[in-house]
Parts: structure tokens; C-alpha cells; sequence
């Protein structure tokens, strides 16, 4: 049943790296208002100005009647801040990754198949319009069979990253390194494109001087069930933070997405530009600017009571993904972090 009210009432848990987008996205939606916000550490406060600032979420909670609340919080805590957040009745806007273990991820998927609230996972790049498009020209019969798909996610991380916040590199805190935080997002949408996968080798490795318990650097190939191959290079021990690339070969073109534009490419070597990504300034450009697409759809989902967003059910294959990633690497072992 849609939802009567035409604004809701909006929490932050977790002012990190990715919360101004969020912050940005929320305060420039007419259906939502942010309330309130969270962190252990009072010095971020200012990220939200004017805005009630708490250090423990349940105070938060307690203290605002709010309908949805974004958890942008360590890996390690997104279940069971999560759990807390659908238990006292609050819909759920999850940073990725869905949970640092796919058995966690279960859990993930018992509360949203338990309990009436939402649970949106934040795979914004699903949004982005160059990949919607690519979508589209995919389903024209002309463009014919996927016969490959290949991501490079060629990023840099300096000693600084893992030092300031020590979970980013300890198992039990972030679950796997590159290929949870950094390459997740293109992961989801390979395996988005080539469906059920069959197959996977891959080689998880450090190549950082960073004293860390995950891997930095991931190559890895994909045998999808329909026959389709896959490949992926990412890490984190480039110069910059390249352009991400995804690239689509069919029968008979190529598309690509690089530097925020779907390009098709004929088999007569012909290339034209079928969509561009808006682009943000800043240090974090590269993150691109689906939060607010996405995060406007899960609120709209919420009023209208639908489910049009993405779920934890549509977010699992990423987290299996990883998983049979690291079984295949003889240099990576299964975190293990489960919450009852």
C-alpha cells in the first residue's frame, strides 16, 4: 500500500568518504529530509551542517522519528546495524557491500524476506546512463550474442587510505580488499551482463607496500553458463585513478564505456558516442553521480510502496562472486564474521 506521506524523514549512520554524496543526494530531494546524522568521531559533524549530529545511532534513532536511514558504516557492520535499523522499523539505504561473507549475506536476504521494510543496496553505477544504454542496445536482435565481457578498474591507494582507517586492510572489519571495496561496483554489473556464472579463475595479490591482510590487485576470468567469457583486472597500485572501463563484445560490434561515454564500435571499425555520464569536480569525480539517481528511486519505492530499487536479493551474486574469486586463489582464504 503506498505510503501516505510525501516526505520522509531521513538518518545518516556513518559520515566516511562516500557520505557527501549521500548527504548532497538527500538534501537536494523534494520527497526527503535529512534529520539527523552519526559518527563515533564528533570532528566530521560539519559534513552535515545545521543538522542534529549524534555519536551512537541508537540515541539517534531513539531520538527522531525517521523513516529511512543510510547506513554508510564499515563493511563489518552493515548486517547488524542493518538488523537494529529493520527491527525498530526503519526502511534501509546500504553502502556496498551487502555483507563481508556470502553466509552473511544470507542473513542479509532472512531480514528482508522476514520483515515489511526495504533494504536498497547501493549499486549506483546501475544508473549510470551509459551502462542503461549499453543495456538497451544489448536487447536490439541486431547487435546479436555477448560473446565477451571484460572490466579493468585501474585505481590508486596510498599507504595514507589504509592507515587512517586500519579496517580497510583487517579481515575481520572489510571482508576482501580491491575486489569488495574498489571493483564490486563492476563486478555487479559483469555479472549483471553475462548472468549465471559457471566457472571462475582468479589470482588474488598484494602489490601495495602496505602491511595489510587483503589483497590489493585481483586478474580473473569468468565462464558464464550461456557460453559467454569474462575477464576483470583491478587494483589499487596504479599511478591515478584511471577511467573505469567495461566492454561488451558481440557478434557484431563492440561497446564500451571509458571516461564516462558508451562508445559503439562497429565491425567496419566505425565508432560513435551513444550516451555520456553526468560528471562530478572533486577528488572522488571517478564515483560518478548515480547516488542521487539511485537514492531517489529507493525513495520513491518507499512512498509508493514498490520494488523498484535493488534489493539484497539482487546484490548476493556479488558477494558469491567474490567468494568463488578467492576460493579459486591459493593466496586469499574465506573471511569468517557471522552474526546471530
Amino acid at each position: 500500500m503506498p505510503n501516505s506521506k510525501t516526505k520522509l524523514k531521513v538518518g545518516m549512520i556513518g559520515l566516511g568518504d562516500v557520505s557527501p554524496f549521500h548527504i548532497q543526494a538527500i538534501q537536494n530531494n523534494p520527497k526527503a529530509e535529512l534529520v539527523a546524522v552519526c559518527d563515533t568521531d564528533p570532528s566530521v559533524a560539519s559534513k552535515a551542517e545545521s543538522v542534529p549530529f549524534y555519536t551512537h545511532y541508537q540515541e539517534m534513532i531513539q531520538a527522531h522519528e525517521l523513516d529511512v536511514v543510510h547506513n554508510c558504516l564499515p563493511h563489518h557492520l552493515h548486517y547488524p546495524v542493518t538488523k537494529e535499523c529493520v527491527e525498530a522499523g526503519l526502511h534501509v539505504l546500504l553502502e556496498k557491500p551487502v555483507a563481508i561473507s556470502y553466509e552473511e549475506a544470507l542473513l542479509q536476504k532472512t531480514l528482508e524476506d522476514t520483515y515489511p521494510q526495504k533494504i536498497c543496496v547501493c549499486f549506483q553505477n546501475r544508473y549510470n546512463p551509459t551502462f542503461l544504454e549499453m543495456l538497451h542496445w544489448l536487447n536490439k536482435k541486431e547487435t546479436g550474442t555477448i560473446q565477451g565481457i571484460k572490466g579493468l578498474v585501474t585505481w590508486y591507494r596510498e599507504q595514507d587510505y589504509y592507515e587512517t582507517k586500519p579496517w580497510r586492510k583487517t579481515r575481520s572489519e572489510v571482508g576482501y580488499g580491491n575486489i569488495m571495496s574498489q571493483s564490486i561496483h563492476t563486478l555487479d554489473l559483469i555479472q549483471l551482463l553475462g548472468g549465471q556464472i559457471s566457472s571462475v579463475k582468479a589470482s588474488l595479490s598484494k602489490l601495495l607496500d602496505v602491511e595489510s591482510e587483503v589483497e590489493d590487485t585481483v586478474s580473473a576470468s569468468f565462464q558464464f553458463e550461456t557460453g559467454t567469457k569474462g575477464y576483470l583486472h583491478a587494483t589499487n597500485a596504479n599511478v591515478s585513478n584511471s577511467s573505469v572501463e567495461l566492454e561488451v563484445i558481440t557478434d557484431t560490434e563492440r561497446l564500451t564505456i571509458k571516461d564516462s561515454t558508451l562508445y559503439r564500435t562497429k565491425s567496419t571499425g566505425e565508432k560513435e558516442v551513444l550516451a555520456e555520464d553526468e560528471e562530478l569536480e572533486g577528488a572522488k569525480s571517478y564515483f560518478g553521480a548515480s547516488h542521487t539517481y539511485l537514492i531517489d528511486s529507493f525513495y520513491r519505492a518507499i512512498l509508493e510502496d514498490t520494488t523498484d530499487y535493488i534489493t539484497v536479493e539482487d546484490a548476493l551474486p556479488s558477494i558469491e562472486l567474490i567468494e568463488m574469486m578467492a576460493d579459486s586463489s591459493k593466496t586469499v582464504a574465506e573471511p569468517k564474521r557471522i552474526y546471530k
